[in-house]
């Protein structure tokens, strides 16, 4: 039983990060345009991170995006700015769209 309670708090540990900022997503409205897996308005999330893949001013760009918005990169749709997240926010966004696989 403590094997088990050791592997469960180790998942926690790991998953829980992501799911935090998949709920800062959804709580910054951004998922009312993306998806992590499928293209809705803009890009799917997992599409972003092989895009981004290697490059290492991509959290940079990306945070920047997020905030300012951008046009021409996925198409004719503009993303609009968000004016509304913060840079640490906005960073921290960036961080979780580049670590999904």
């Amino acid at each position: 039983m403590k094997r088990f309670a050791l592997v469960l708090s180790v998942f926690a540990a790991v998953s829980a990060p992501a799911m935090a900022d998949e709920a800062l997503a959804k709580s910054k409205n951004c998922m009312a345009c993306h998806a992590v897996d499928k293209k809705l308005v803009g890009p799917a999330y997992k599409d972003i991170s092989k895009k981004y893949a290697g490059n290492a001013a991509a959290v940079a760009q990306l945070a920047t995006k997020i905030q300012k918005g951008g046009s021409g990169v996925w198409g004719a749709i503009p993303m609009p700015a968000n004016p509304q997240v913060n840079d640490a926010d906005a960073k921290k966004l960036a961080q979780w769209v580049l670590s999904l696989k």
